[in-house]
């Protein structure tokens, strides 16, 4: 992804802090070079050949991959597909766009964000073949960027309902008992540690991590060497997560404490962002986004496309 500054939010002409640099892609919850990528509703329309993926999610016992595409410039939906890329079904087709797919921990279901025709960003809840859809949460601001709980009793999200900054929330896995978990920064897309216990997020450009018992928070990366979307390693003794401390959007891992920071991913050309690190370890998922230039949005005539890397011996492999 390219690095500038502001972004734009799906369909909402709205800006994250002017911190974020940010890649101009159209899907639930990227961030590229340094910035965010928000799935639109309203967008121009590019050549119909044209697809861009994001926002990988393992299934529990990681056979499969939830994820959004959007072909030729139109909303979002979501698909699935076997961990190798093959057998690729679609869970929605509405004119609306879905973004960031949540797996249940028993495979049953898949919370994910919606823009909805009537202009709301909401979370909602689906049978993880797509039926069954219903609504969970339904505020007038935006509730985005969904997690499940590993009991499956709660799911946290993003919203910025009690202000112009994201702050991070949970709810019970129908929708009910809404309570705020931070409040006066700004704080992106939560993800449980594997024992529950601790809710990693990107604060500003920077990775946290919330301690849900004292709801201490810690910070682990610092920026200018920042971090974003962390994602937990099974066993959660490590992240992945995104930076641009190097030029271009790469894929590194650290100790679950902040220390040991190496490089995992750089692509030859574009961004390497929003990584999801597989349930049994080996390997991680992430998107690649093509840019023209670091300083330039990405061109209408450019996909994205998801690749899987080994964490051992660091081959990349693409999957659609």
């Amino acid at each position: 992804m390219s690095a500038r500054k502001g972004a734009r939010r799906r369909s909402v002409e709205t800006s994250p802090p002017s911190s974020f640099r940010l890649v101009v892609a159209g899907g639930v919850v990227l961030l590229g070079v340094a910035g965010l990528i928000y799935w639109g509703g309203t967008r121009s329309a590019g050549p119909v050949d044209v697809v861009r993926d994001g926002a990988p999610a393992w299934s529990p016992d990681g056979t499969k991959i939830a994820f959004y595409s959007e072909v030729g410039g139109q909303p979002a939906d979501l698909f699935v597909m076997d961990a190798s890329g093959n057998n690729i079904h679609q869970l929605t087709a509405t004119q609306a766009a879905e973004g960031y797919p949540t797996w249940s921990p028993d495979g049953r279901h898949i919370a994910f964000e919606s823009h909805t025709v009537d202009g709301n960003f909401d979370v909602y809840l689906m049978d993880a073949d797509g039926a069954n859809v219903r609504r969970l949460t339904d505020e007038p601001k935006r509730d985005v960027g969904p997690a499940w709980s590993p009991d499956g009793q709660k799911i946290a999200f993003m919203s910025d309902r009690a202000g112009k900054e994201f702050d991070l929330y949970w709810m019970n896995a129908d929708g009910a008992e809404v309570e705020q978990l931070t409040s006066g920064e700004t704080d992106w897309f939560p993800q449980f540690s594997p024992d529950g216990s601790q809710i990693a997020f990107h604060r500003w450009n920077d990775v946290h991590v919330l301690q849900l018992e004292d709801r201490g928070v810690r910070r682990l990366t610092t920026d200018p060497d920042n971090g974003m979307y962390p994602t937990w390693s099974a066993d959660g003794t490590q992240f992945a997560f995104m930076s641009w401390r190097g030029g271009t959007t790469a894929i590194y891992t650290m100790n679950a404490d902040g220390s040991n920071q190496q490089l995992l991913v750089r692509m030859t050309t574009g961004s390497a962002i929003d990584p999801r690190w597989s349930p049994d370890g080996g390997s991680l998922v992430f998107v690649h986004v093509p840019e023209e230039a670091a300083t330039e949005a990405q061109s209408a005539t450019q996909s994205r496309h998801l690749y899987r890397v080994d964490a051992q011996t660091r081959a990349i492999t693409r999957l659609r």
